[in-house]
């Protein structure tokens, strides 16, 4: 028998047998099978998958809503006034009573008040600073405990115990240093740092400004507020979208303001579409026709249409999939309403038919070799 037709004869055989074990499943690249485990070593730990329909996108969409909604008004409130506490420094008047005025006091006091942040000196501002105990010292009357008082409040007991020394007394307090009460904001913004809080209600975006603004590379739509351990995330592109105030959400004392960057709100596009990238949201939105877009679109030469998949990891780790069958360009309606959330990684599967052609292109050059090494023979 002549030796190249016994080689090929050799290829053909091989090859039928790799098809008779299904010849997609030796084909490159990564392909998308709902009955693959996760963990191999799990046979349960197969992906959720759930069929992008009309119906889920519009729950989804309030879903979000619902959150936006949960997190608004866990921060909106009412102002409230400043309360005195230790570490801030007060001027105490008793007008017509100049014996009772700090030597590096007058009856116009300074310039007026100062927002002093954490390490500032108290030497430069004339007063009477408030002990980590919450009290100060003054005249006649020792120690007046004033922490969580207003200013109003606090002329008020000084008035009352000083009555007895003086008849009438005519009693001004003003808080000059805020060192008490302060936010601290980070992330991207222009100065991050400790925010001091004054008698003018600190609001969220208040205290951005106050810390030179958010850079160009921030997400406004993922500010972060910690609170007492509890993390709320705030989306002011979607406040503004509905026309909600930002200068409703108040602050408290301790708050931490983190502006997260843009960077790490990724999503990735990958698989059969024309130009594979990552991307960032655009302020906090982006859908999945969106990404599809500026990937170039599913490639119409490799691409499976009715295999569009969304990859999101949980809190888990467990993988949940969306699954979207746009074998006809009005599935992209669909897609245009579905956001995509951080991470998120869109893949457009190959048809069958190219995942053939990459086997076969495999598996010629493998005939080749079994010939070569024929020949030598």
């Amino acid at each position: 028998m002549n030796p190249h037709f016994r080689t090929l004869c050799r290829a053909a055989g091989a090859a039928l047998l790799l098809l008779t074990l299904g010849a997609c499943a030796y084909a490159p690249g990564m392909r998308f099978d709902a009955s693959l485990p996760v963990d191999p070593a799990d046979p349960n730990s197969t992906p959720v998958v759930k069929i992008l329909t009309p119906a889920l996108v519009m729950d989804d969409l309030r879903q979000r809503e619902q959150f936006a909604d949960n997190a608004y008004r866990a921060l909106v409130g009412k102002a409230t006034q400043y309360t005195i506490g230790p570490g801030d420094i007060l001027s105490v008047v008793i007008w017509d009573h100049p014996e009772l005025v700090l030597p590096t006091q007058t009856y116009s006091i300074g310039t007026g008040p100062a927002a002093v942040t954490v390490g500032d000196a108290a030497a430069g501002i004339p007063g009477y600073p408030v002990s980590d105990d919450g009290y100060i010292q003054f005249p006649y009357v020792g120690r007046l405990k004033v922490v969580g008082l207003t200013e109003d409040q606090a002329r008020l007991a000084l008035t009352r115990r000083i009555g007895g020394f003086i008849q009438e007394p005519q009693v001004t307090i003003r808080v000059l240093g805020y060192r008490s009460q302060r936010v601290y904001v980070d992330g991207e913004v222009k100065t991050p740092g400790a925010v001091a809080m004054t008698d003018v209600p600190m609001t969220l975006s208040q205290a951005i400004n106050q810390a030179g603004g958010a850079l160009a590379t921030g997400d406004r739509s993922r500010i972060y507020v910690t609170r007492a351990g509890q993390r709320i995330r705030v989306d002011m592109t979607a406040l503004e979208r509905r026309g909600i105030d930002a200068n409703t959400l108040f602050l408290r004392s301790g708050d931490s303001v983190r502006v997260t960057p843009s960077s790490e709100n990724q999503v990735y596009v990958m698989g059969e579409v024309t130009k594979p990238l990552a991307m960032p949201l655009r302020d906090g939105a982006l859908t999945l026709t969106d990404a599809l877009g500026e990937a170039g679109g599913p490639s119409q030469l490799t691409a499976d249409g009715s295999k569009v998949f969304v990859v999101r990891s949980t809190e888990t780790a467990m993988p949940l999939v969306y699954h979207l069958d746009a074998s006809s360009p009005s599935a992209l309606a669909v897609g245009a309403k579905f956001q995509l959330e951080p991470k998120d990684v869109v893949f457009v599967d190959a048809g069958n038919l190219v995942r053939w052609n990459r086997f076969i292109s495999l598996l010629f050059p493998s005939a080749q070799t079994v010939q070569t090494v024929g020949s030598v023979r």
